[in-house]
C-alpha cells in the first residue's frame, strides 16, 4: 500500500532540495493536484513533517551523522530526506509509533532504490531510534556556534551573527520562539465586520482564538477545522491573513480617506486590502508589482473584501520612473523583495537558502527601489519602507544609504498612525522593529520617511 502522506512530505522536501521553489510556492502549485487522495488529517501529517524536517535539520543531520558510516555530504539528497523525515518521527511526534516510522522509511527507499542502501535506511534508524539520545553535541563553552547551531538547528554563519547582535542568552530565545509553530493570524476587514463579531463567528471552527495585542484589527487562532478559504467567514471577506507585524506596517503608513496611494511591491494583496479598509474605500490606491500573475487576482480578493478604489500596475522597480513623471503620491508603501529573515517562522526552508551573500545583493536593490519610487512622492508626502528582515543590511543600512542620496527625505521619529501600545515598538531612531522572542510575531523592520516641503 502506497504511503501518500509521507510521499507527499519526502515530495516536497526533495523539491525543495533544488532550490527553485519556496515552501510557500510548492505548497500552493505543486500540493493542489493532490489534495483529493489526502484527507484533512492525512495532509495535517504532511505539514507536521514537512515544516518539522525544515525546522530541525541541523538537529536530524547531527544525529544521523553520529550513526552512519557515510559522510553526509555523500548521501544522496532523496535517502538523506527518507532519513531526516523518519528520524524526526522518532524524536518529535510521541502519536507515531517507532517501529512505524522505521518502517514506512524502509518501504518508501525499497520503492526506488538498491537493497544495499534500504538495508543502510533501516540501519542508521534502528540505531537512531535506541540510542538518538546519548549522542553528544558540541559543547556550548568551547564552540558556541556549532553547538546552537546544532541544538537549535540554524546555519552556523547566522547563529555567529546573533551571538553578536544579541549575545547567547537572546539568541537561544530568538531561536527557540523561530522554531515553534507560530498561531495563524489574521486581520479584521473592518469594512465588513468588527473585530469582537468576527472573533464569536470564528470560535466554532478553530480550536483557541485571542485578539492580537498591539494591532486593534488582529486575532490570532490556531487548529481551523476547515482550510482557511473554505471557513465561511473568510468567503464573505471578513478577513484576511496577516501576521500583526505586517498589520502595524499599514499603521505607520497611516492612510487617510480621500487620498492617493501607491503600494510599490503589491504582493499578494494583504497590505493593499488593510490600506483600503482604514482609507475607508474612499480615495485612489495603485497596487503595483512585477508580477502580473499576483496583479491578476486582486479582482477577485477585493471583491472579496468589498474594496472598489484599488487599481493594477505592472512594473519593475528596477527600472527608474521617466523623469517627468509628476509626483502624485501622498503616501507610498515599499514593501521590498528581502531575505525574509524575520519570517523564519512560517518559512522555515528559507534559512537553509539564505547566505550572508545574499544580503549584500537584496540590500542594494532595496536602496535602488527607495531611489527609484522617491520621485513619486509628493511635498510633506509619507514614504514607509518596510522589510520582513531583522537583519542590519537590509534595515539601517539601507536607510542610511537612501538618505545620504535624499536629503530631501528625513525620518518621522513619532509616527502618528500607530496605536498607542503599539509606539513602544519605535526606538528612538525612528525604526519599528518587531521579532519573535520579544513580541510574538515576525521579524519585521519599518520607518516613515517624509519627504520636506519646497521652500
Amino acid at each position: 500500500m502506497v504511503d501518500y502522506t509521507r510521499n507527499t512530505a519526502l515530495f516536497i522536501l526533495n523539491t525543495l532540495d533544488r532550490g527553485q521553489k519556496t515552501l510557500d510556492r510548492v505548497l500552493e502549485e505543486d500540493m493542489s493536484d493532490k489534495e483529493h487522495y489526502l484527507s484533512r488529517r492525512d495532509r495535517a501529517l504532511v505539514n507536521a513533517l514537512v515544516y518539522g524536517v525544515l525546522r530541525r535539520r541541523g538537529t536530524l543531520d547531527w544525529i544521523i551523522a553520529y550513526f552512519s558510516n557515510t559522510r553526509l555530504n555523500a548521501i544522496d539528497s532523496n535517502i538523506l530526506n527518507i532519513l531526516r523525515l523518519g528520524l524526526f518521527q522518532i524524536i518529535y511526534l510521541d502519536k507515531i509509533p517507532v517501529s512505524a516510522a522505521v518502517n514506512t522509511s524502509v518501504e518508501i527507499a525499497k520503492s526506488f532504490t538498491s537493497p544495499k542502501v534500504v538495508r543502510f535506511v533501516n540501519g542508521v534508524l534502528r540505531s537512531s531510534a535506541k540510542d538518538y539520545k546519548k549522542v553528544p553535541f558540541p559543547d556550548r563553552n568551547k564552540d558556541p556556534v556549532k553547538a546552537l547551531s546544532t541544538a537549535k538547528s540554524f546555519p552556523e554563519w547566522l547563529i555567529k551573527r546573533w551571538l553578536d547582535y544579541f549575545g547567547l542568552k537572546e539568541t537561544e530565545a530568538l531561536c527557540d520562539a523561530v522554531n515553534t509553530i507560530p498561531p495563524i493570524t489574521v486581520r479584521t476587514n473592518t469594512l465588513k465586520i468588527s473585530r469582537n463579531k468576527l472573533i464569536e463567528t470564528l470560535k466554532a471552527d478553530v480550536e483557541l482564538i485571542d485578539y492580537t495585542s498591539y494591532s486593534p484589527d488582529g486575532v490570532w487562532f490556531f487548529k481551523p477545522t476547515l482550510p482557511i478559504p473554505k471557513i465561511k467567514a473568510f468567503e464573505h471577506g471578513w478577513f484576511q491573513v496577516q501576521d500583526e507585524a505586517a498589520q502595524l506596517v499599514t499603521y505607520l503608513l497611516n492612510p487617510q480617506p480621500g487620498e492617493t496611494i501607491l503600494d510599490a511591491c503589491a504582493g499578494l494583496g494583504g497590505k493593499t486590502g488593510h490600506i483600503a479598509q482604514m482609507m475607508k474605500n474612499k480615495g485612489k490606491i495603485v497596487a503595483m508589482d512585477k508580477n502580473d500573475a499576483k496583479l491578476l487576482r486582486y479582482e477577485s480578493e477585493m471583491k472579496r473584501l468589498g474594496i472598489s478604489i484599488v487599481q493594477t500596475c505592472i512594473h519593475n522597480l528596477d527600472k527608474p520612473f521617466d523623469k517627468n513623471y509628476i509626483a502624485e503620491f501622498d503616501r507610498i508603501l515599499l514593501d521590498a523583495p528581502c531575505s525574509g529573515l524575520g519570517v523564519l517562522r512560517r518559512n522555515p526552508d528559507i534559512k537553509w537558502l539564505m547566505s550572508k551573500k545574499n544580503l549584500i545583493y537584496y540590500k542594494e536593490n532595496q536602496v535602488k527601489f527607495l531611489d527609484n519610487i522617491s520621485c513619486l512622492i509628493k511635498p510633506s508626502g509619507v514614504l514607509v519602507y518596510v522589510v520582513c528582515s531583522t537583519e542590519p543590511e537590509e534595515n539601517e543600512e539601507v536607510v542610511k544609504v537612501f538618505l545620504n542620496r535624499h536629503p530631501e527625505f528625513v525620518i518621522e521619529k513619532k509616527p502618528d498612525g500607530l496605536p498607542f501600545n503599539a509606539r513602544s515598538l519605535v526606538n528612538k531612531n525612528g525604526y519599528l522593529k518587531t521579532f519573535p522572542h520579544i513580541n510574538n510575531m515576525d521579524g519585521f523592520f519599518s520607518v516613515c520617511l517624509k519627504r520636506k516641503k519646497i521652500s
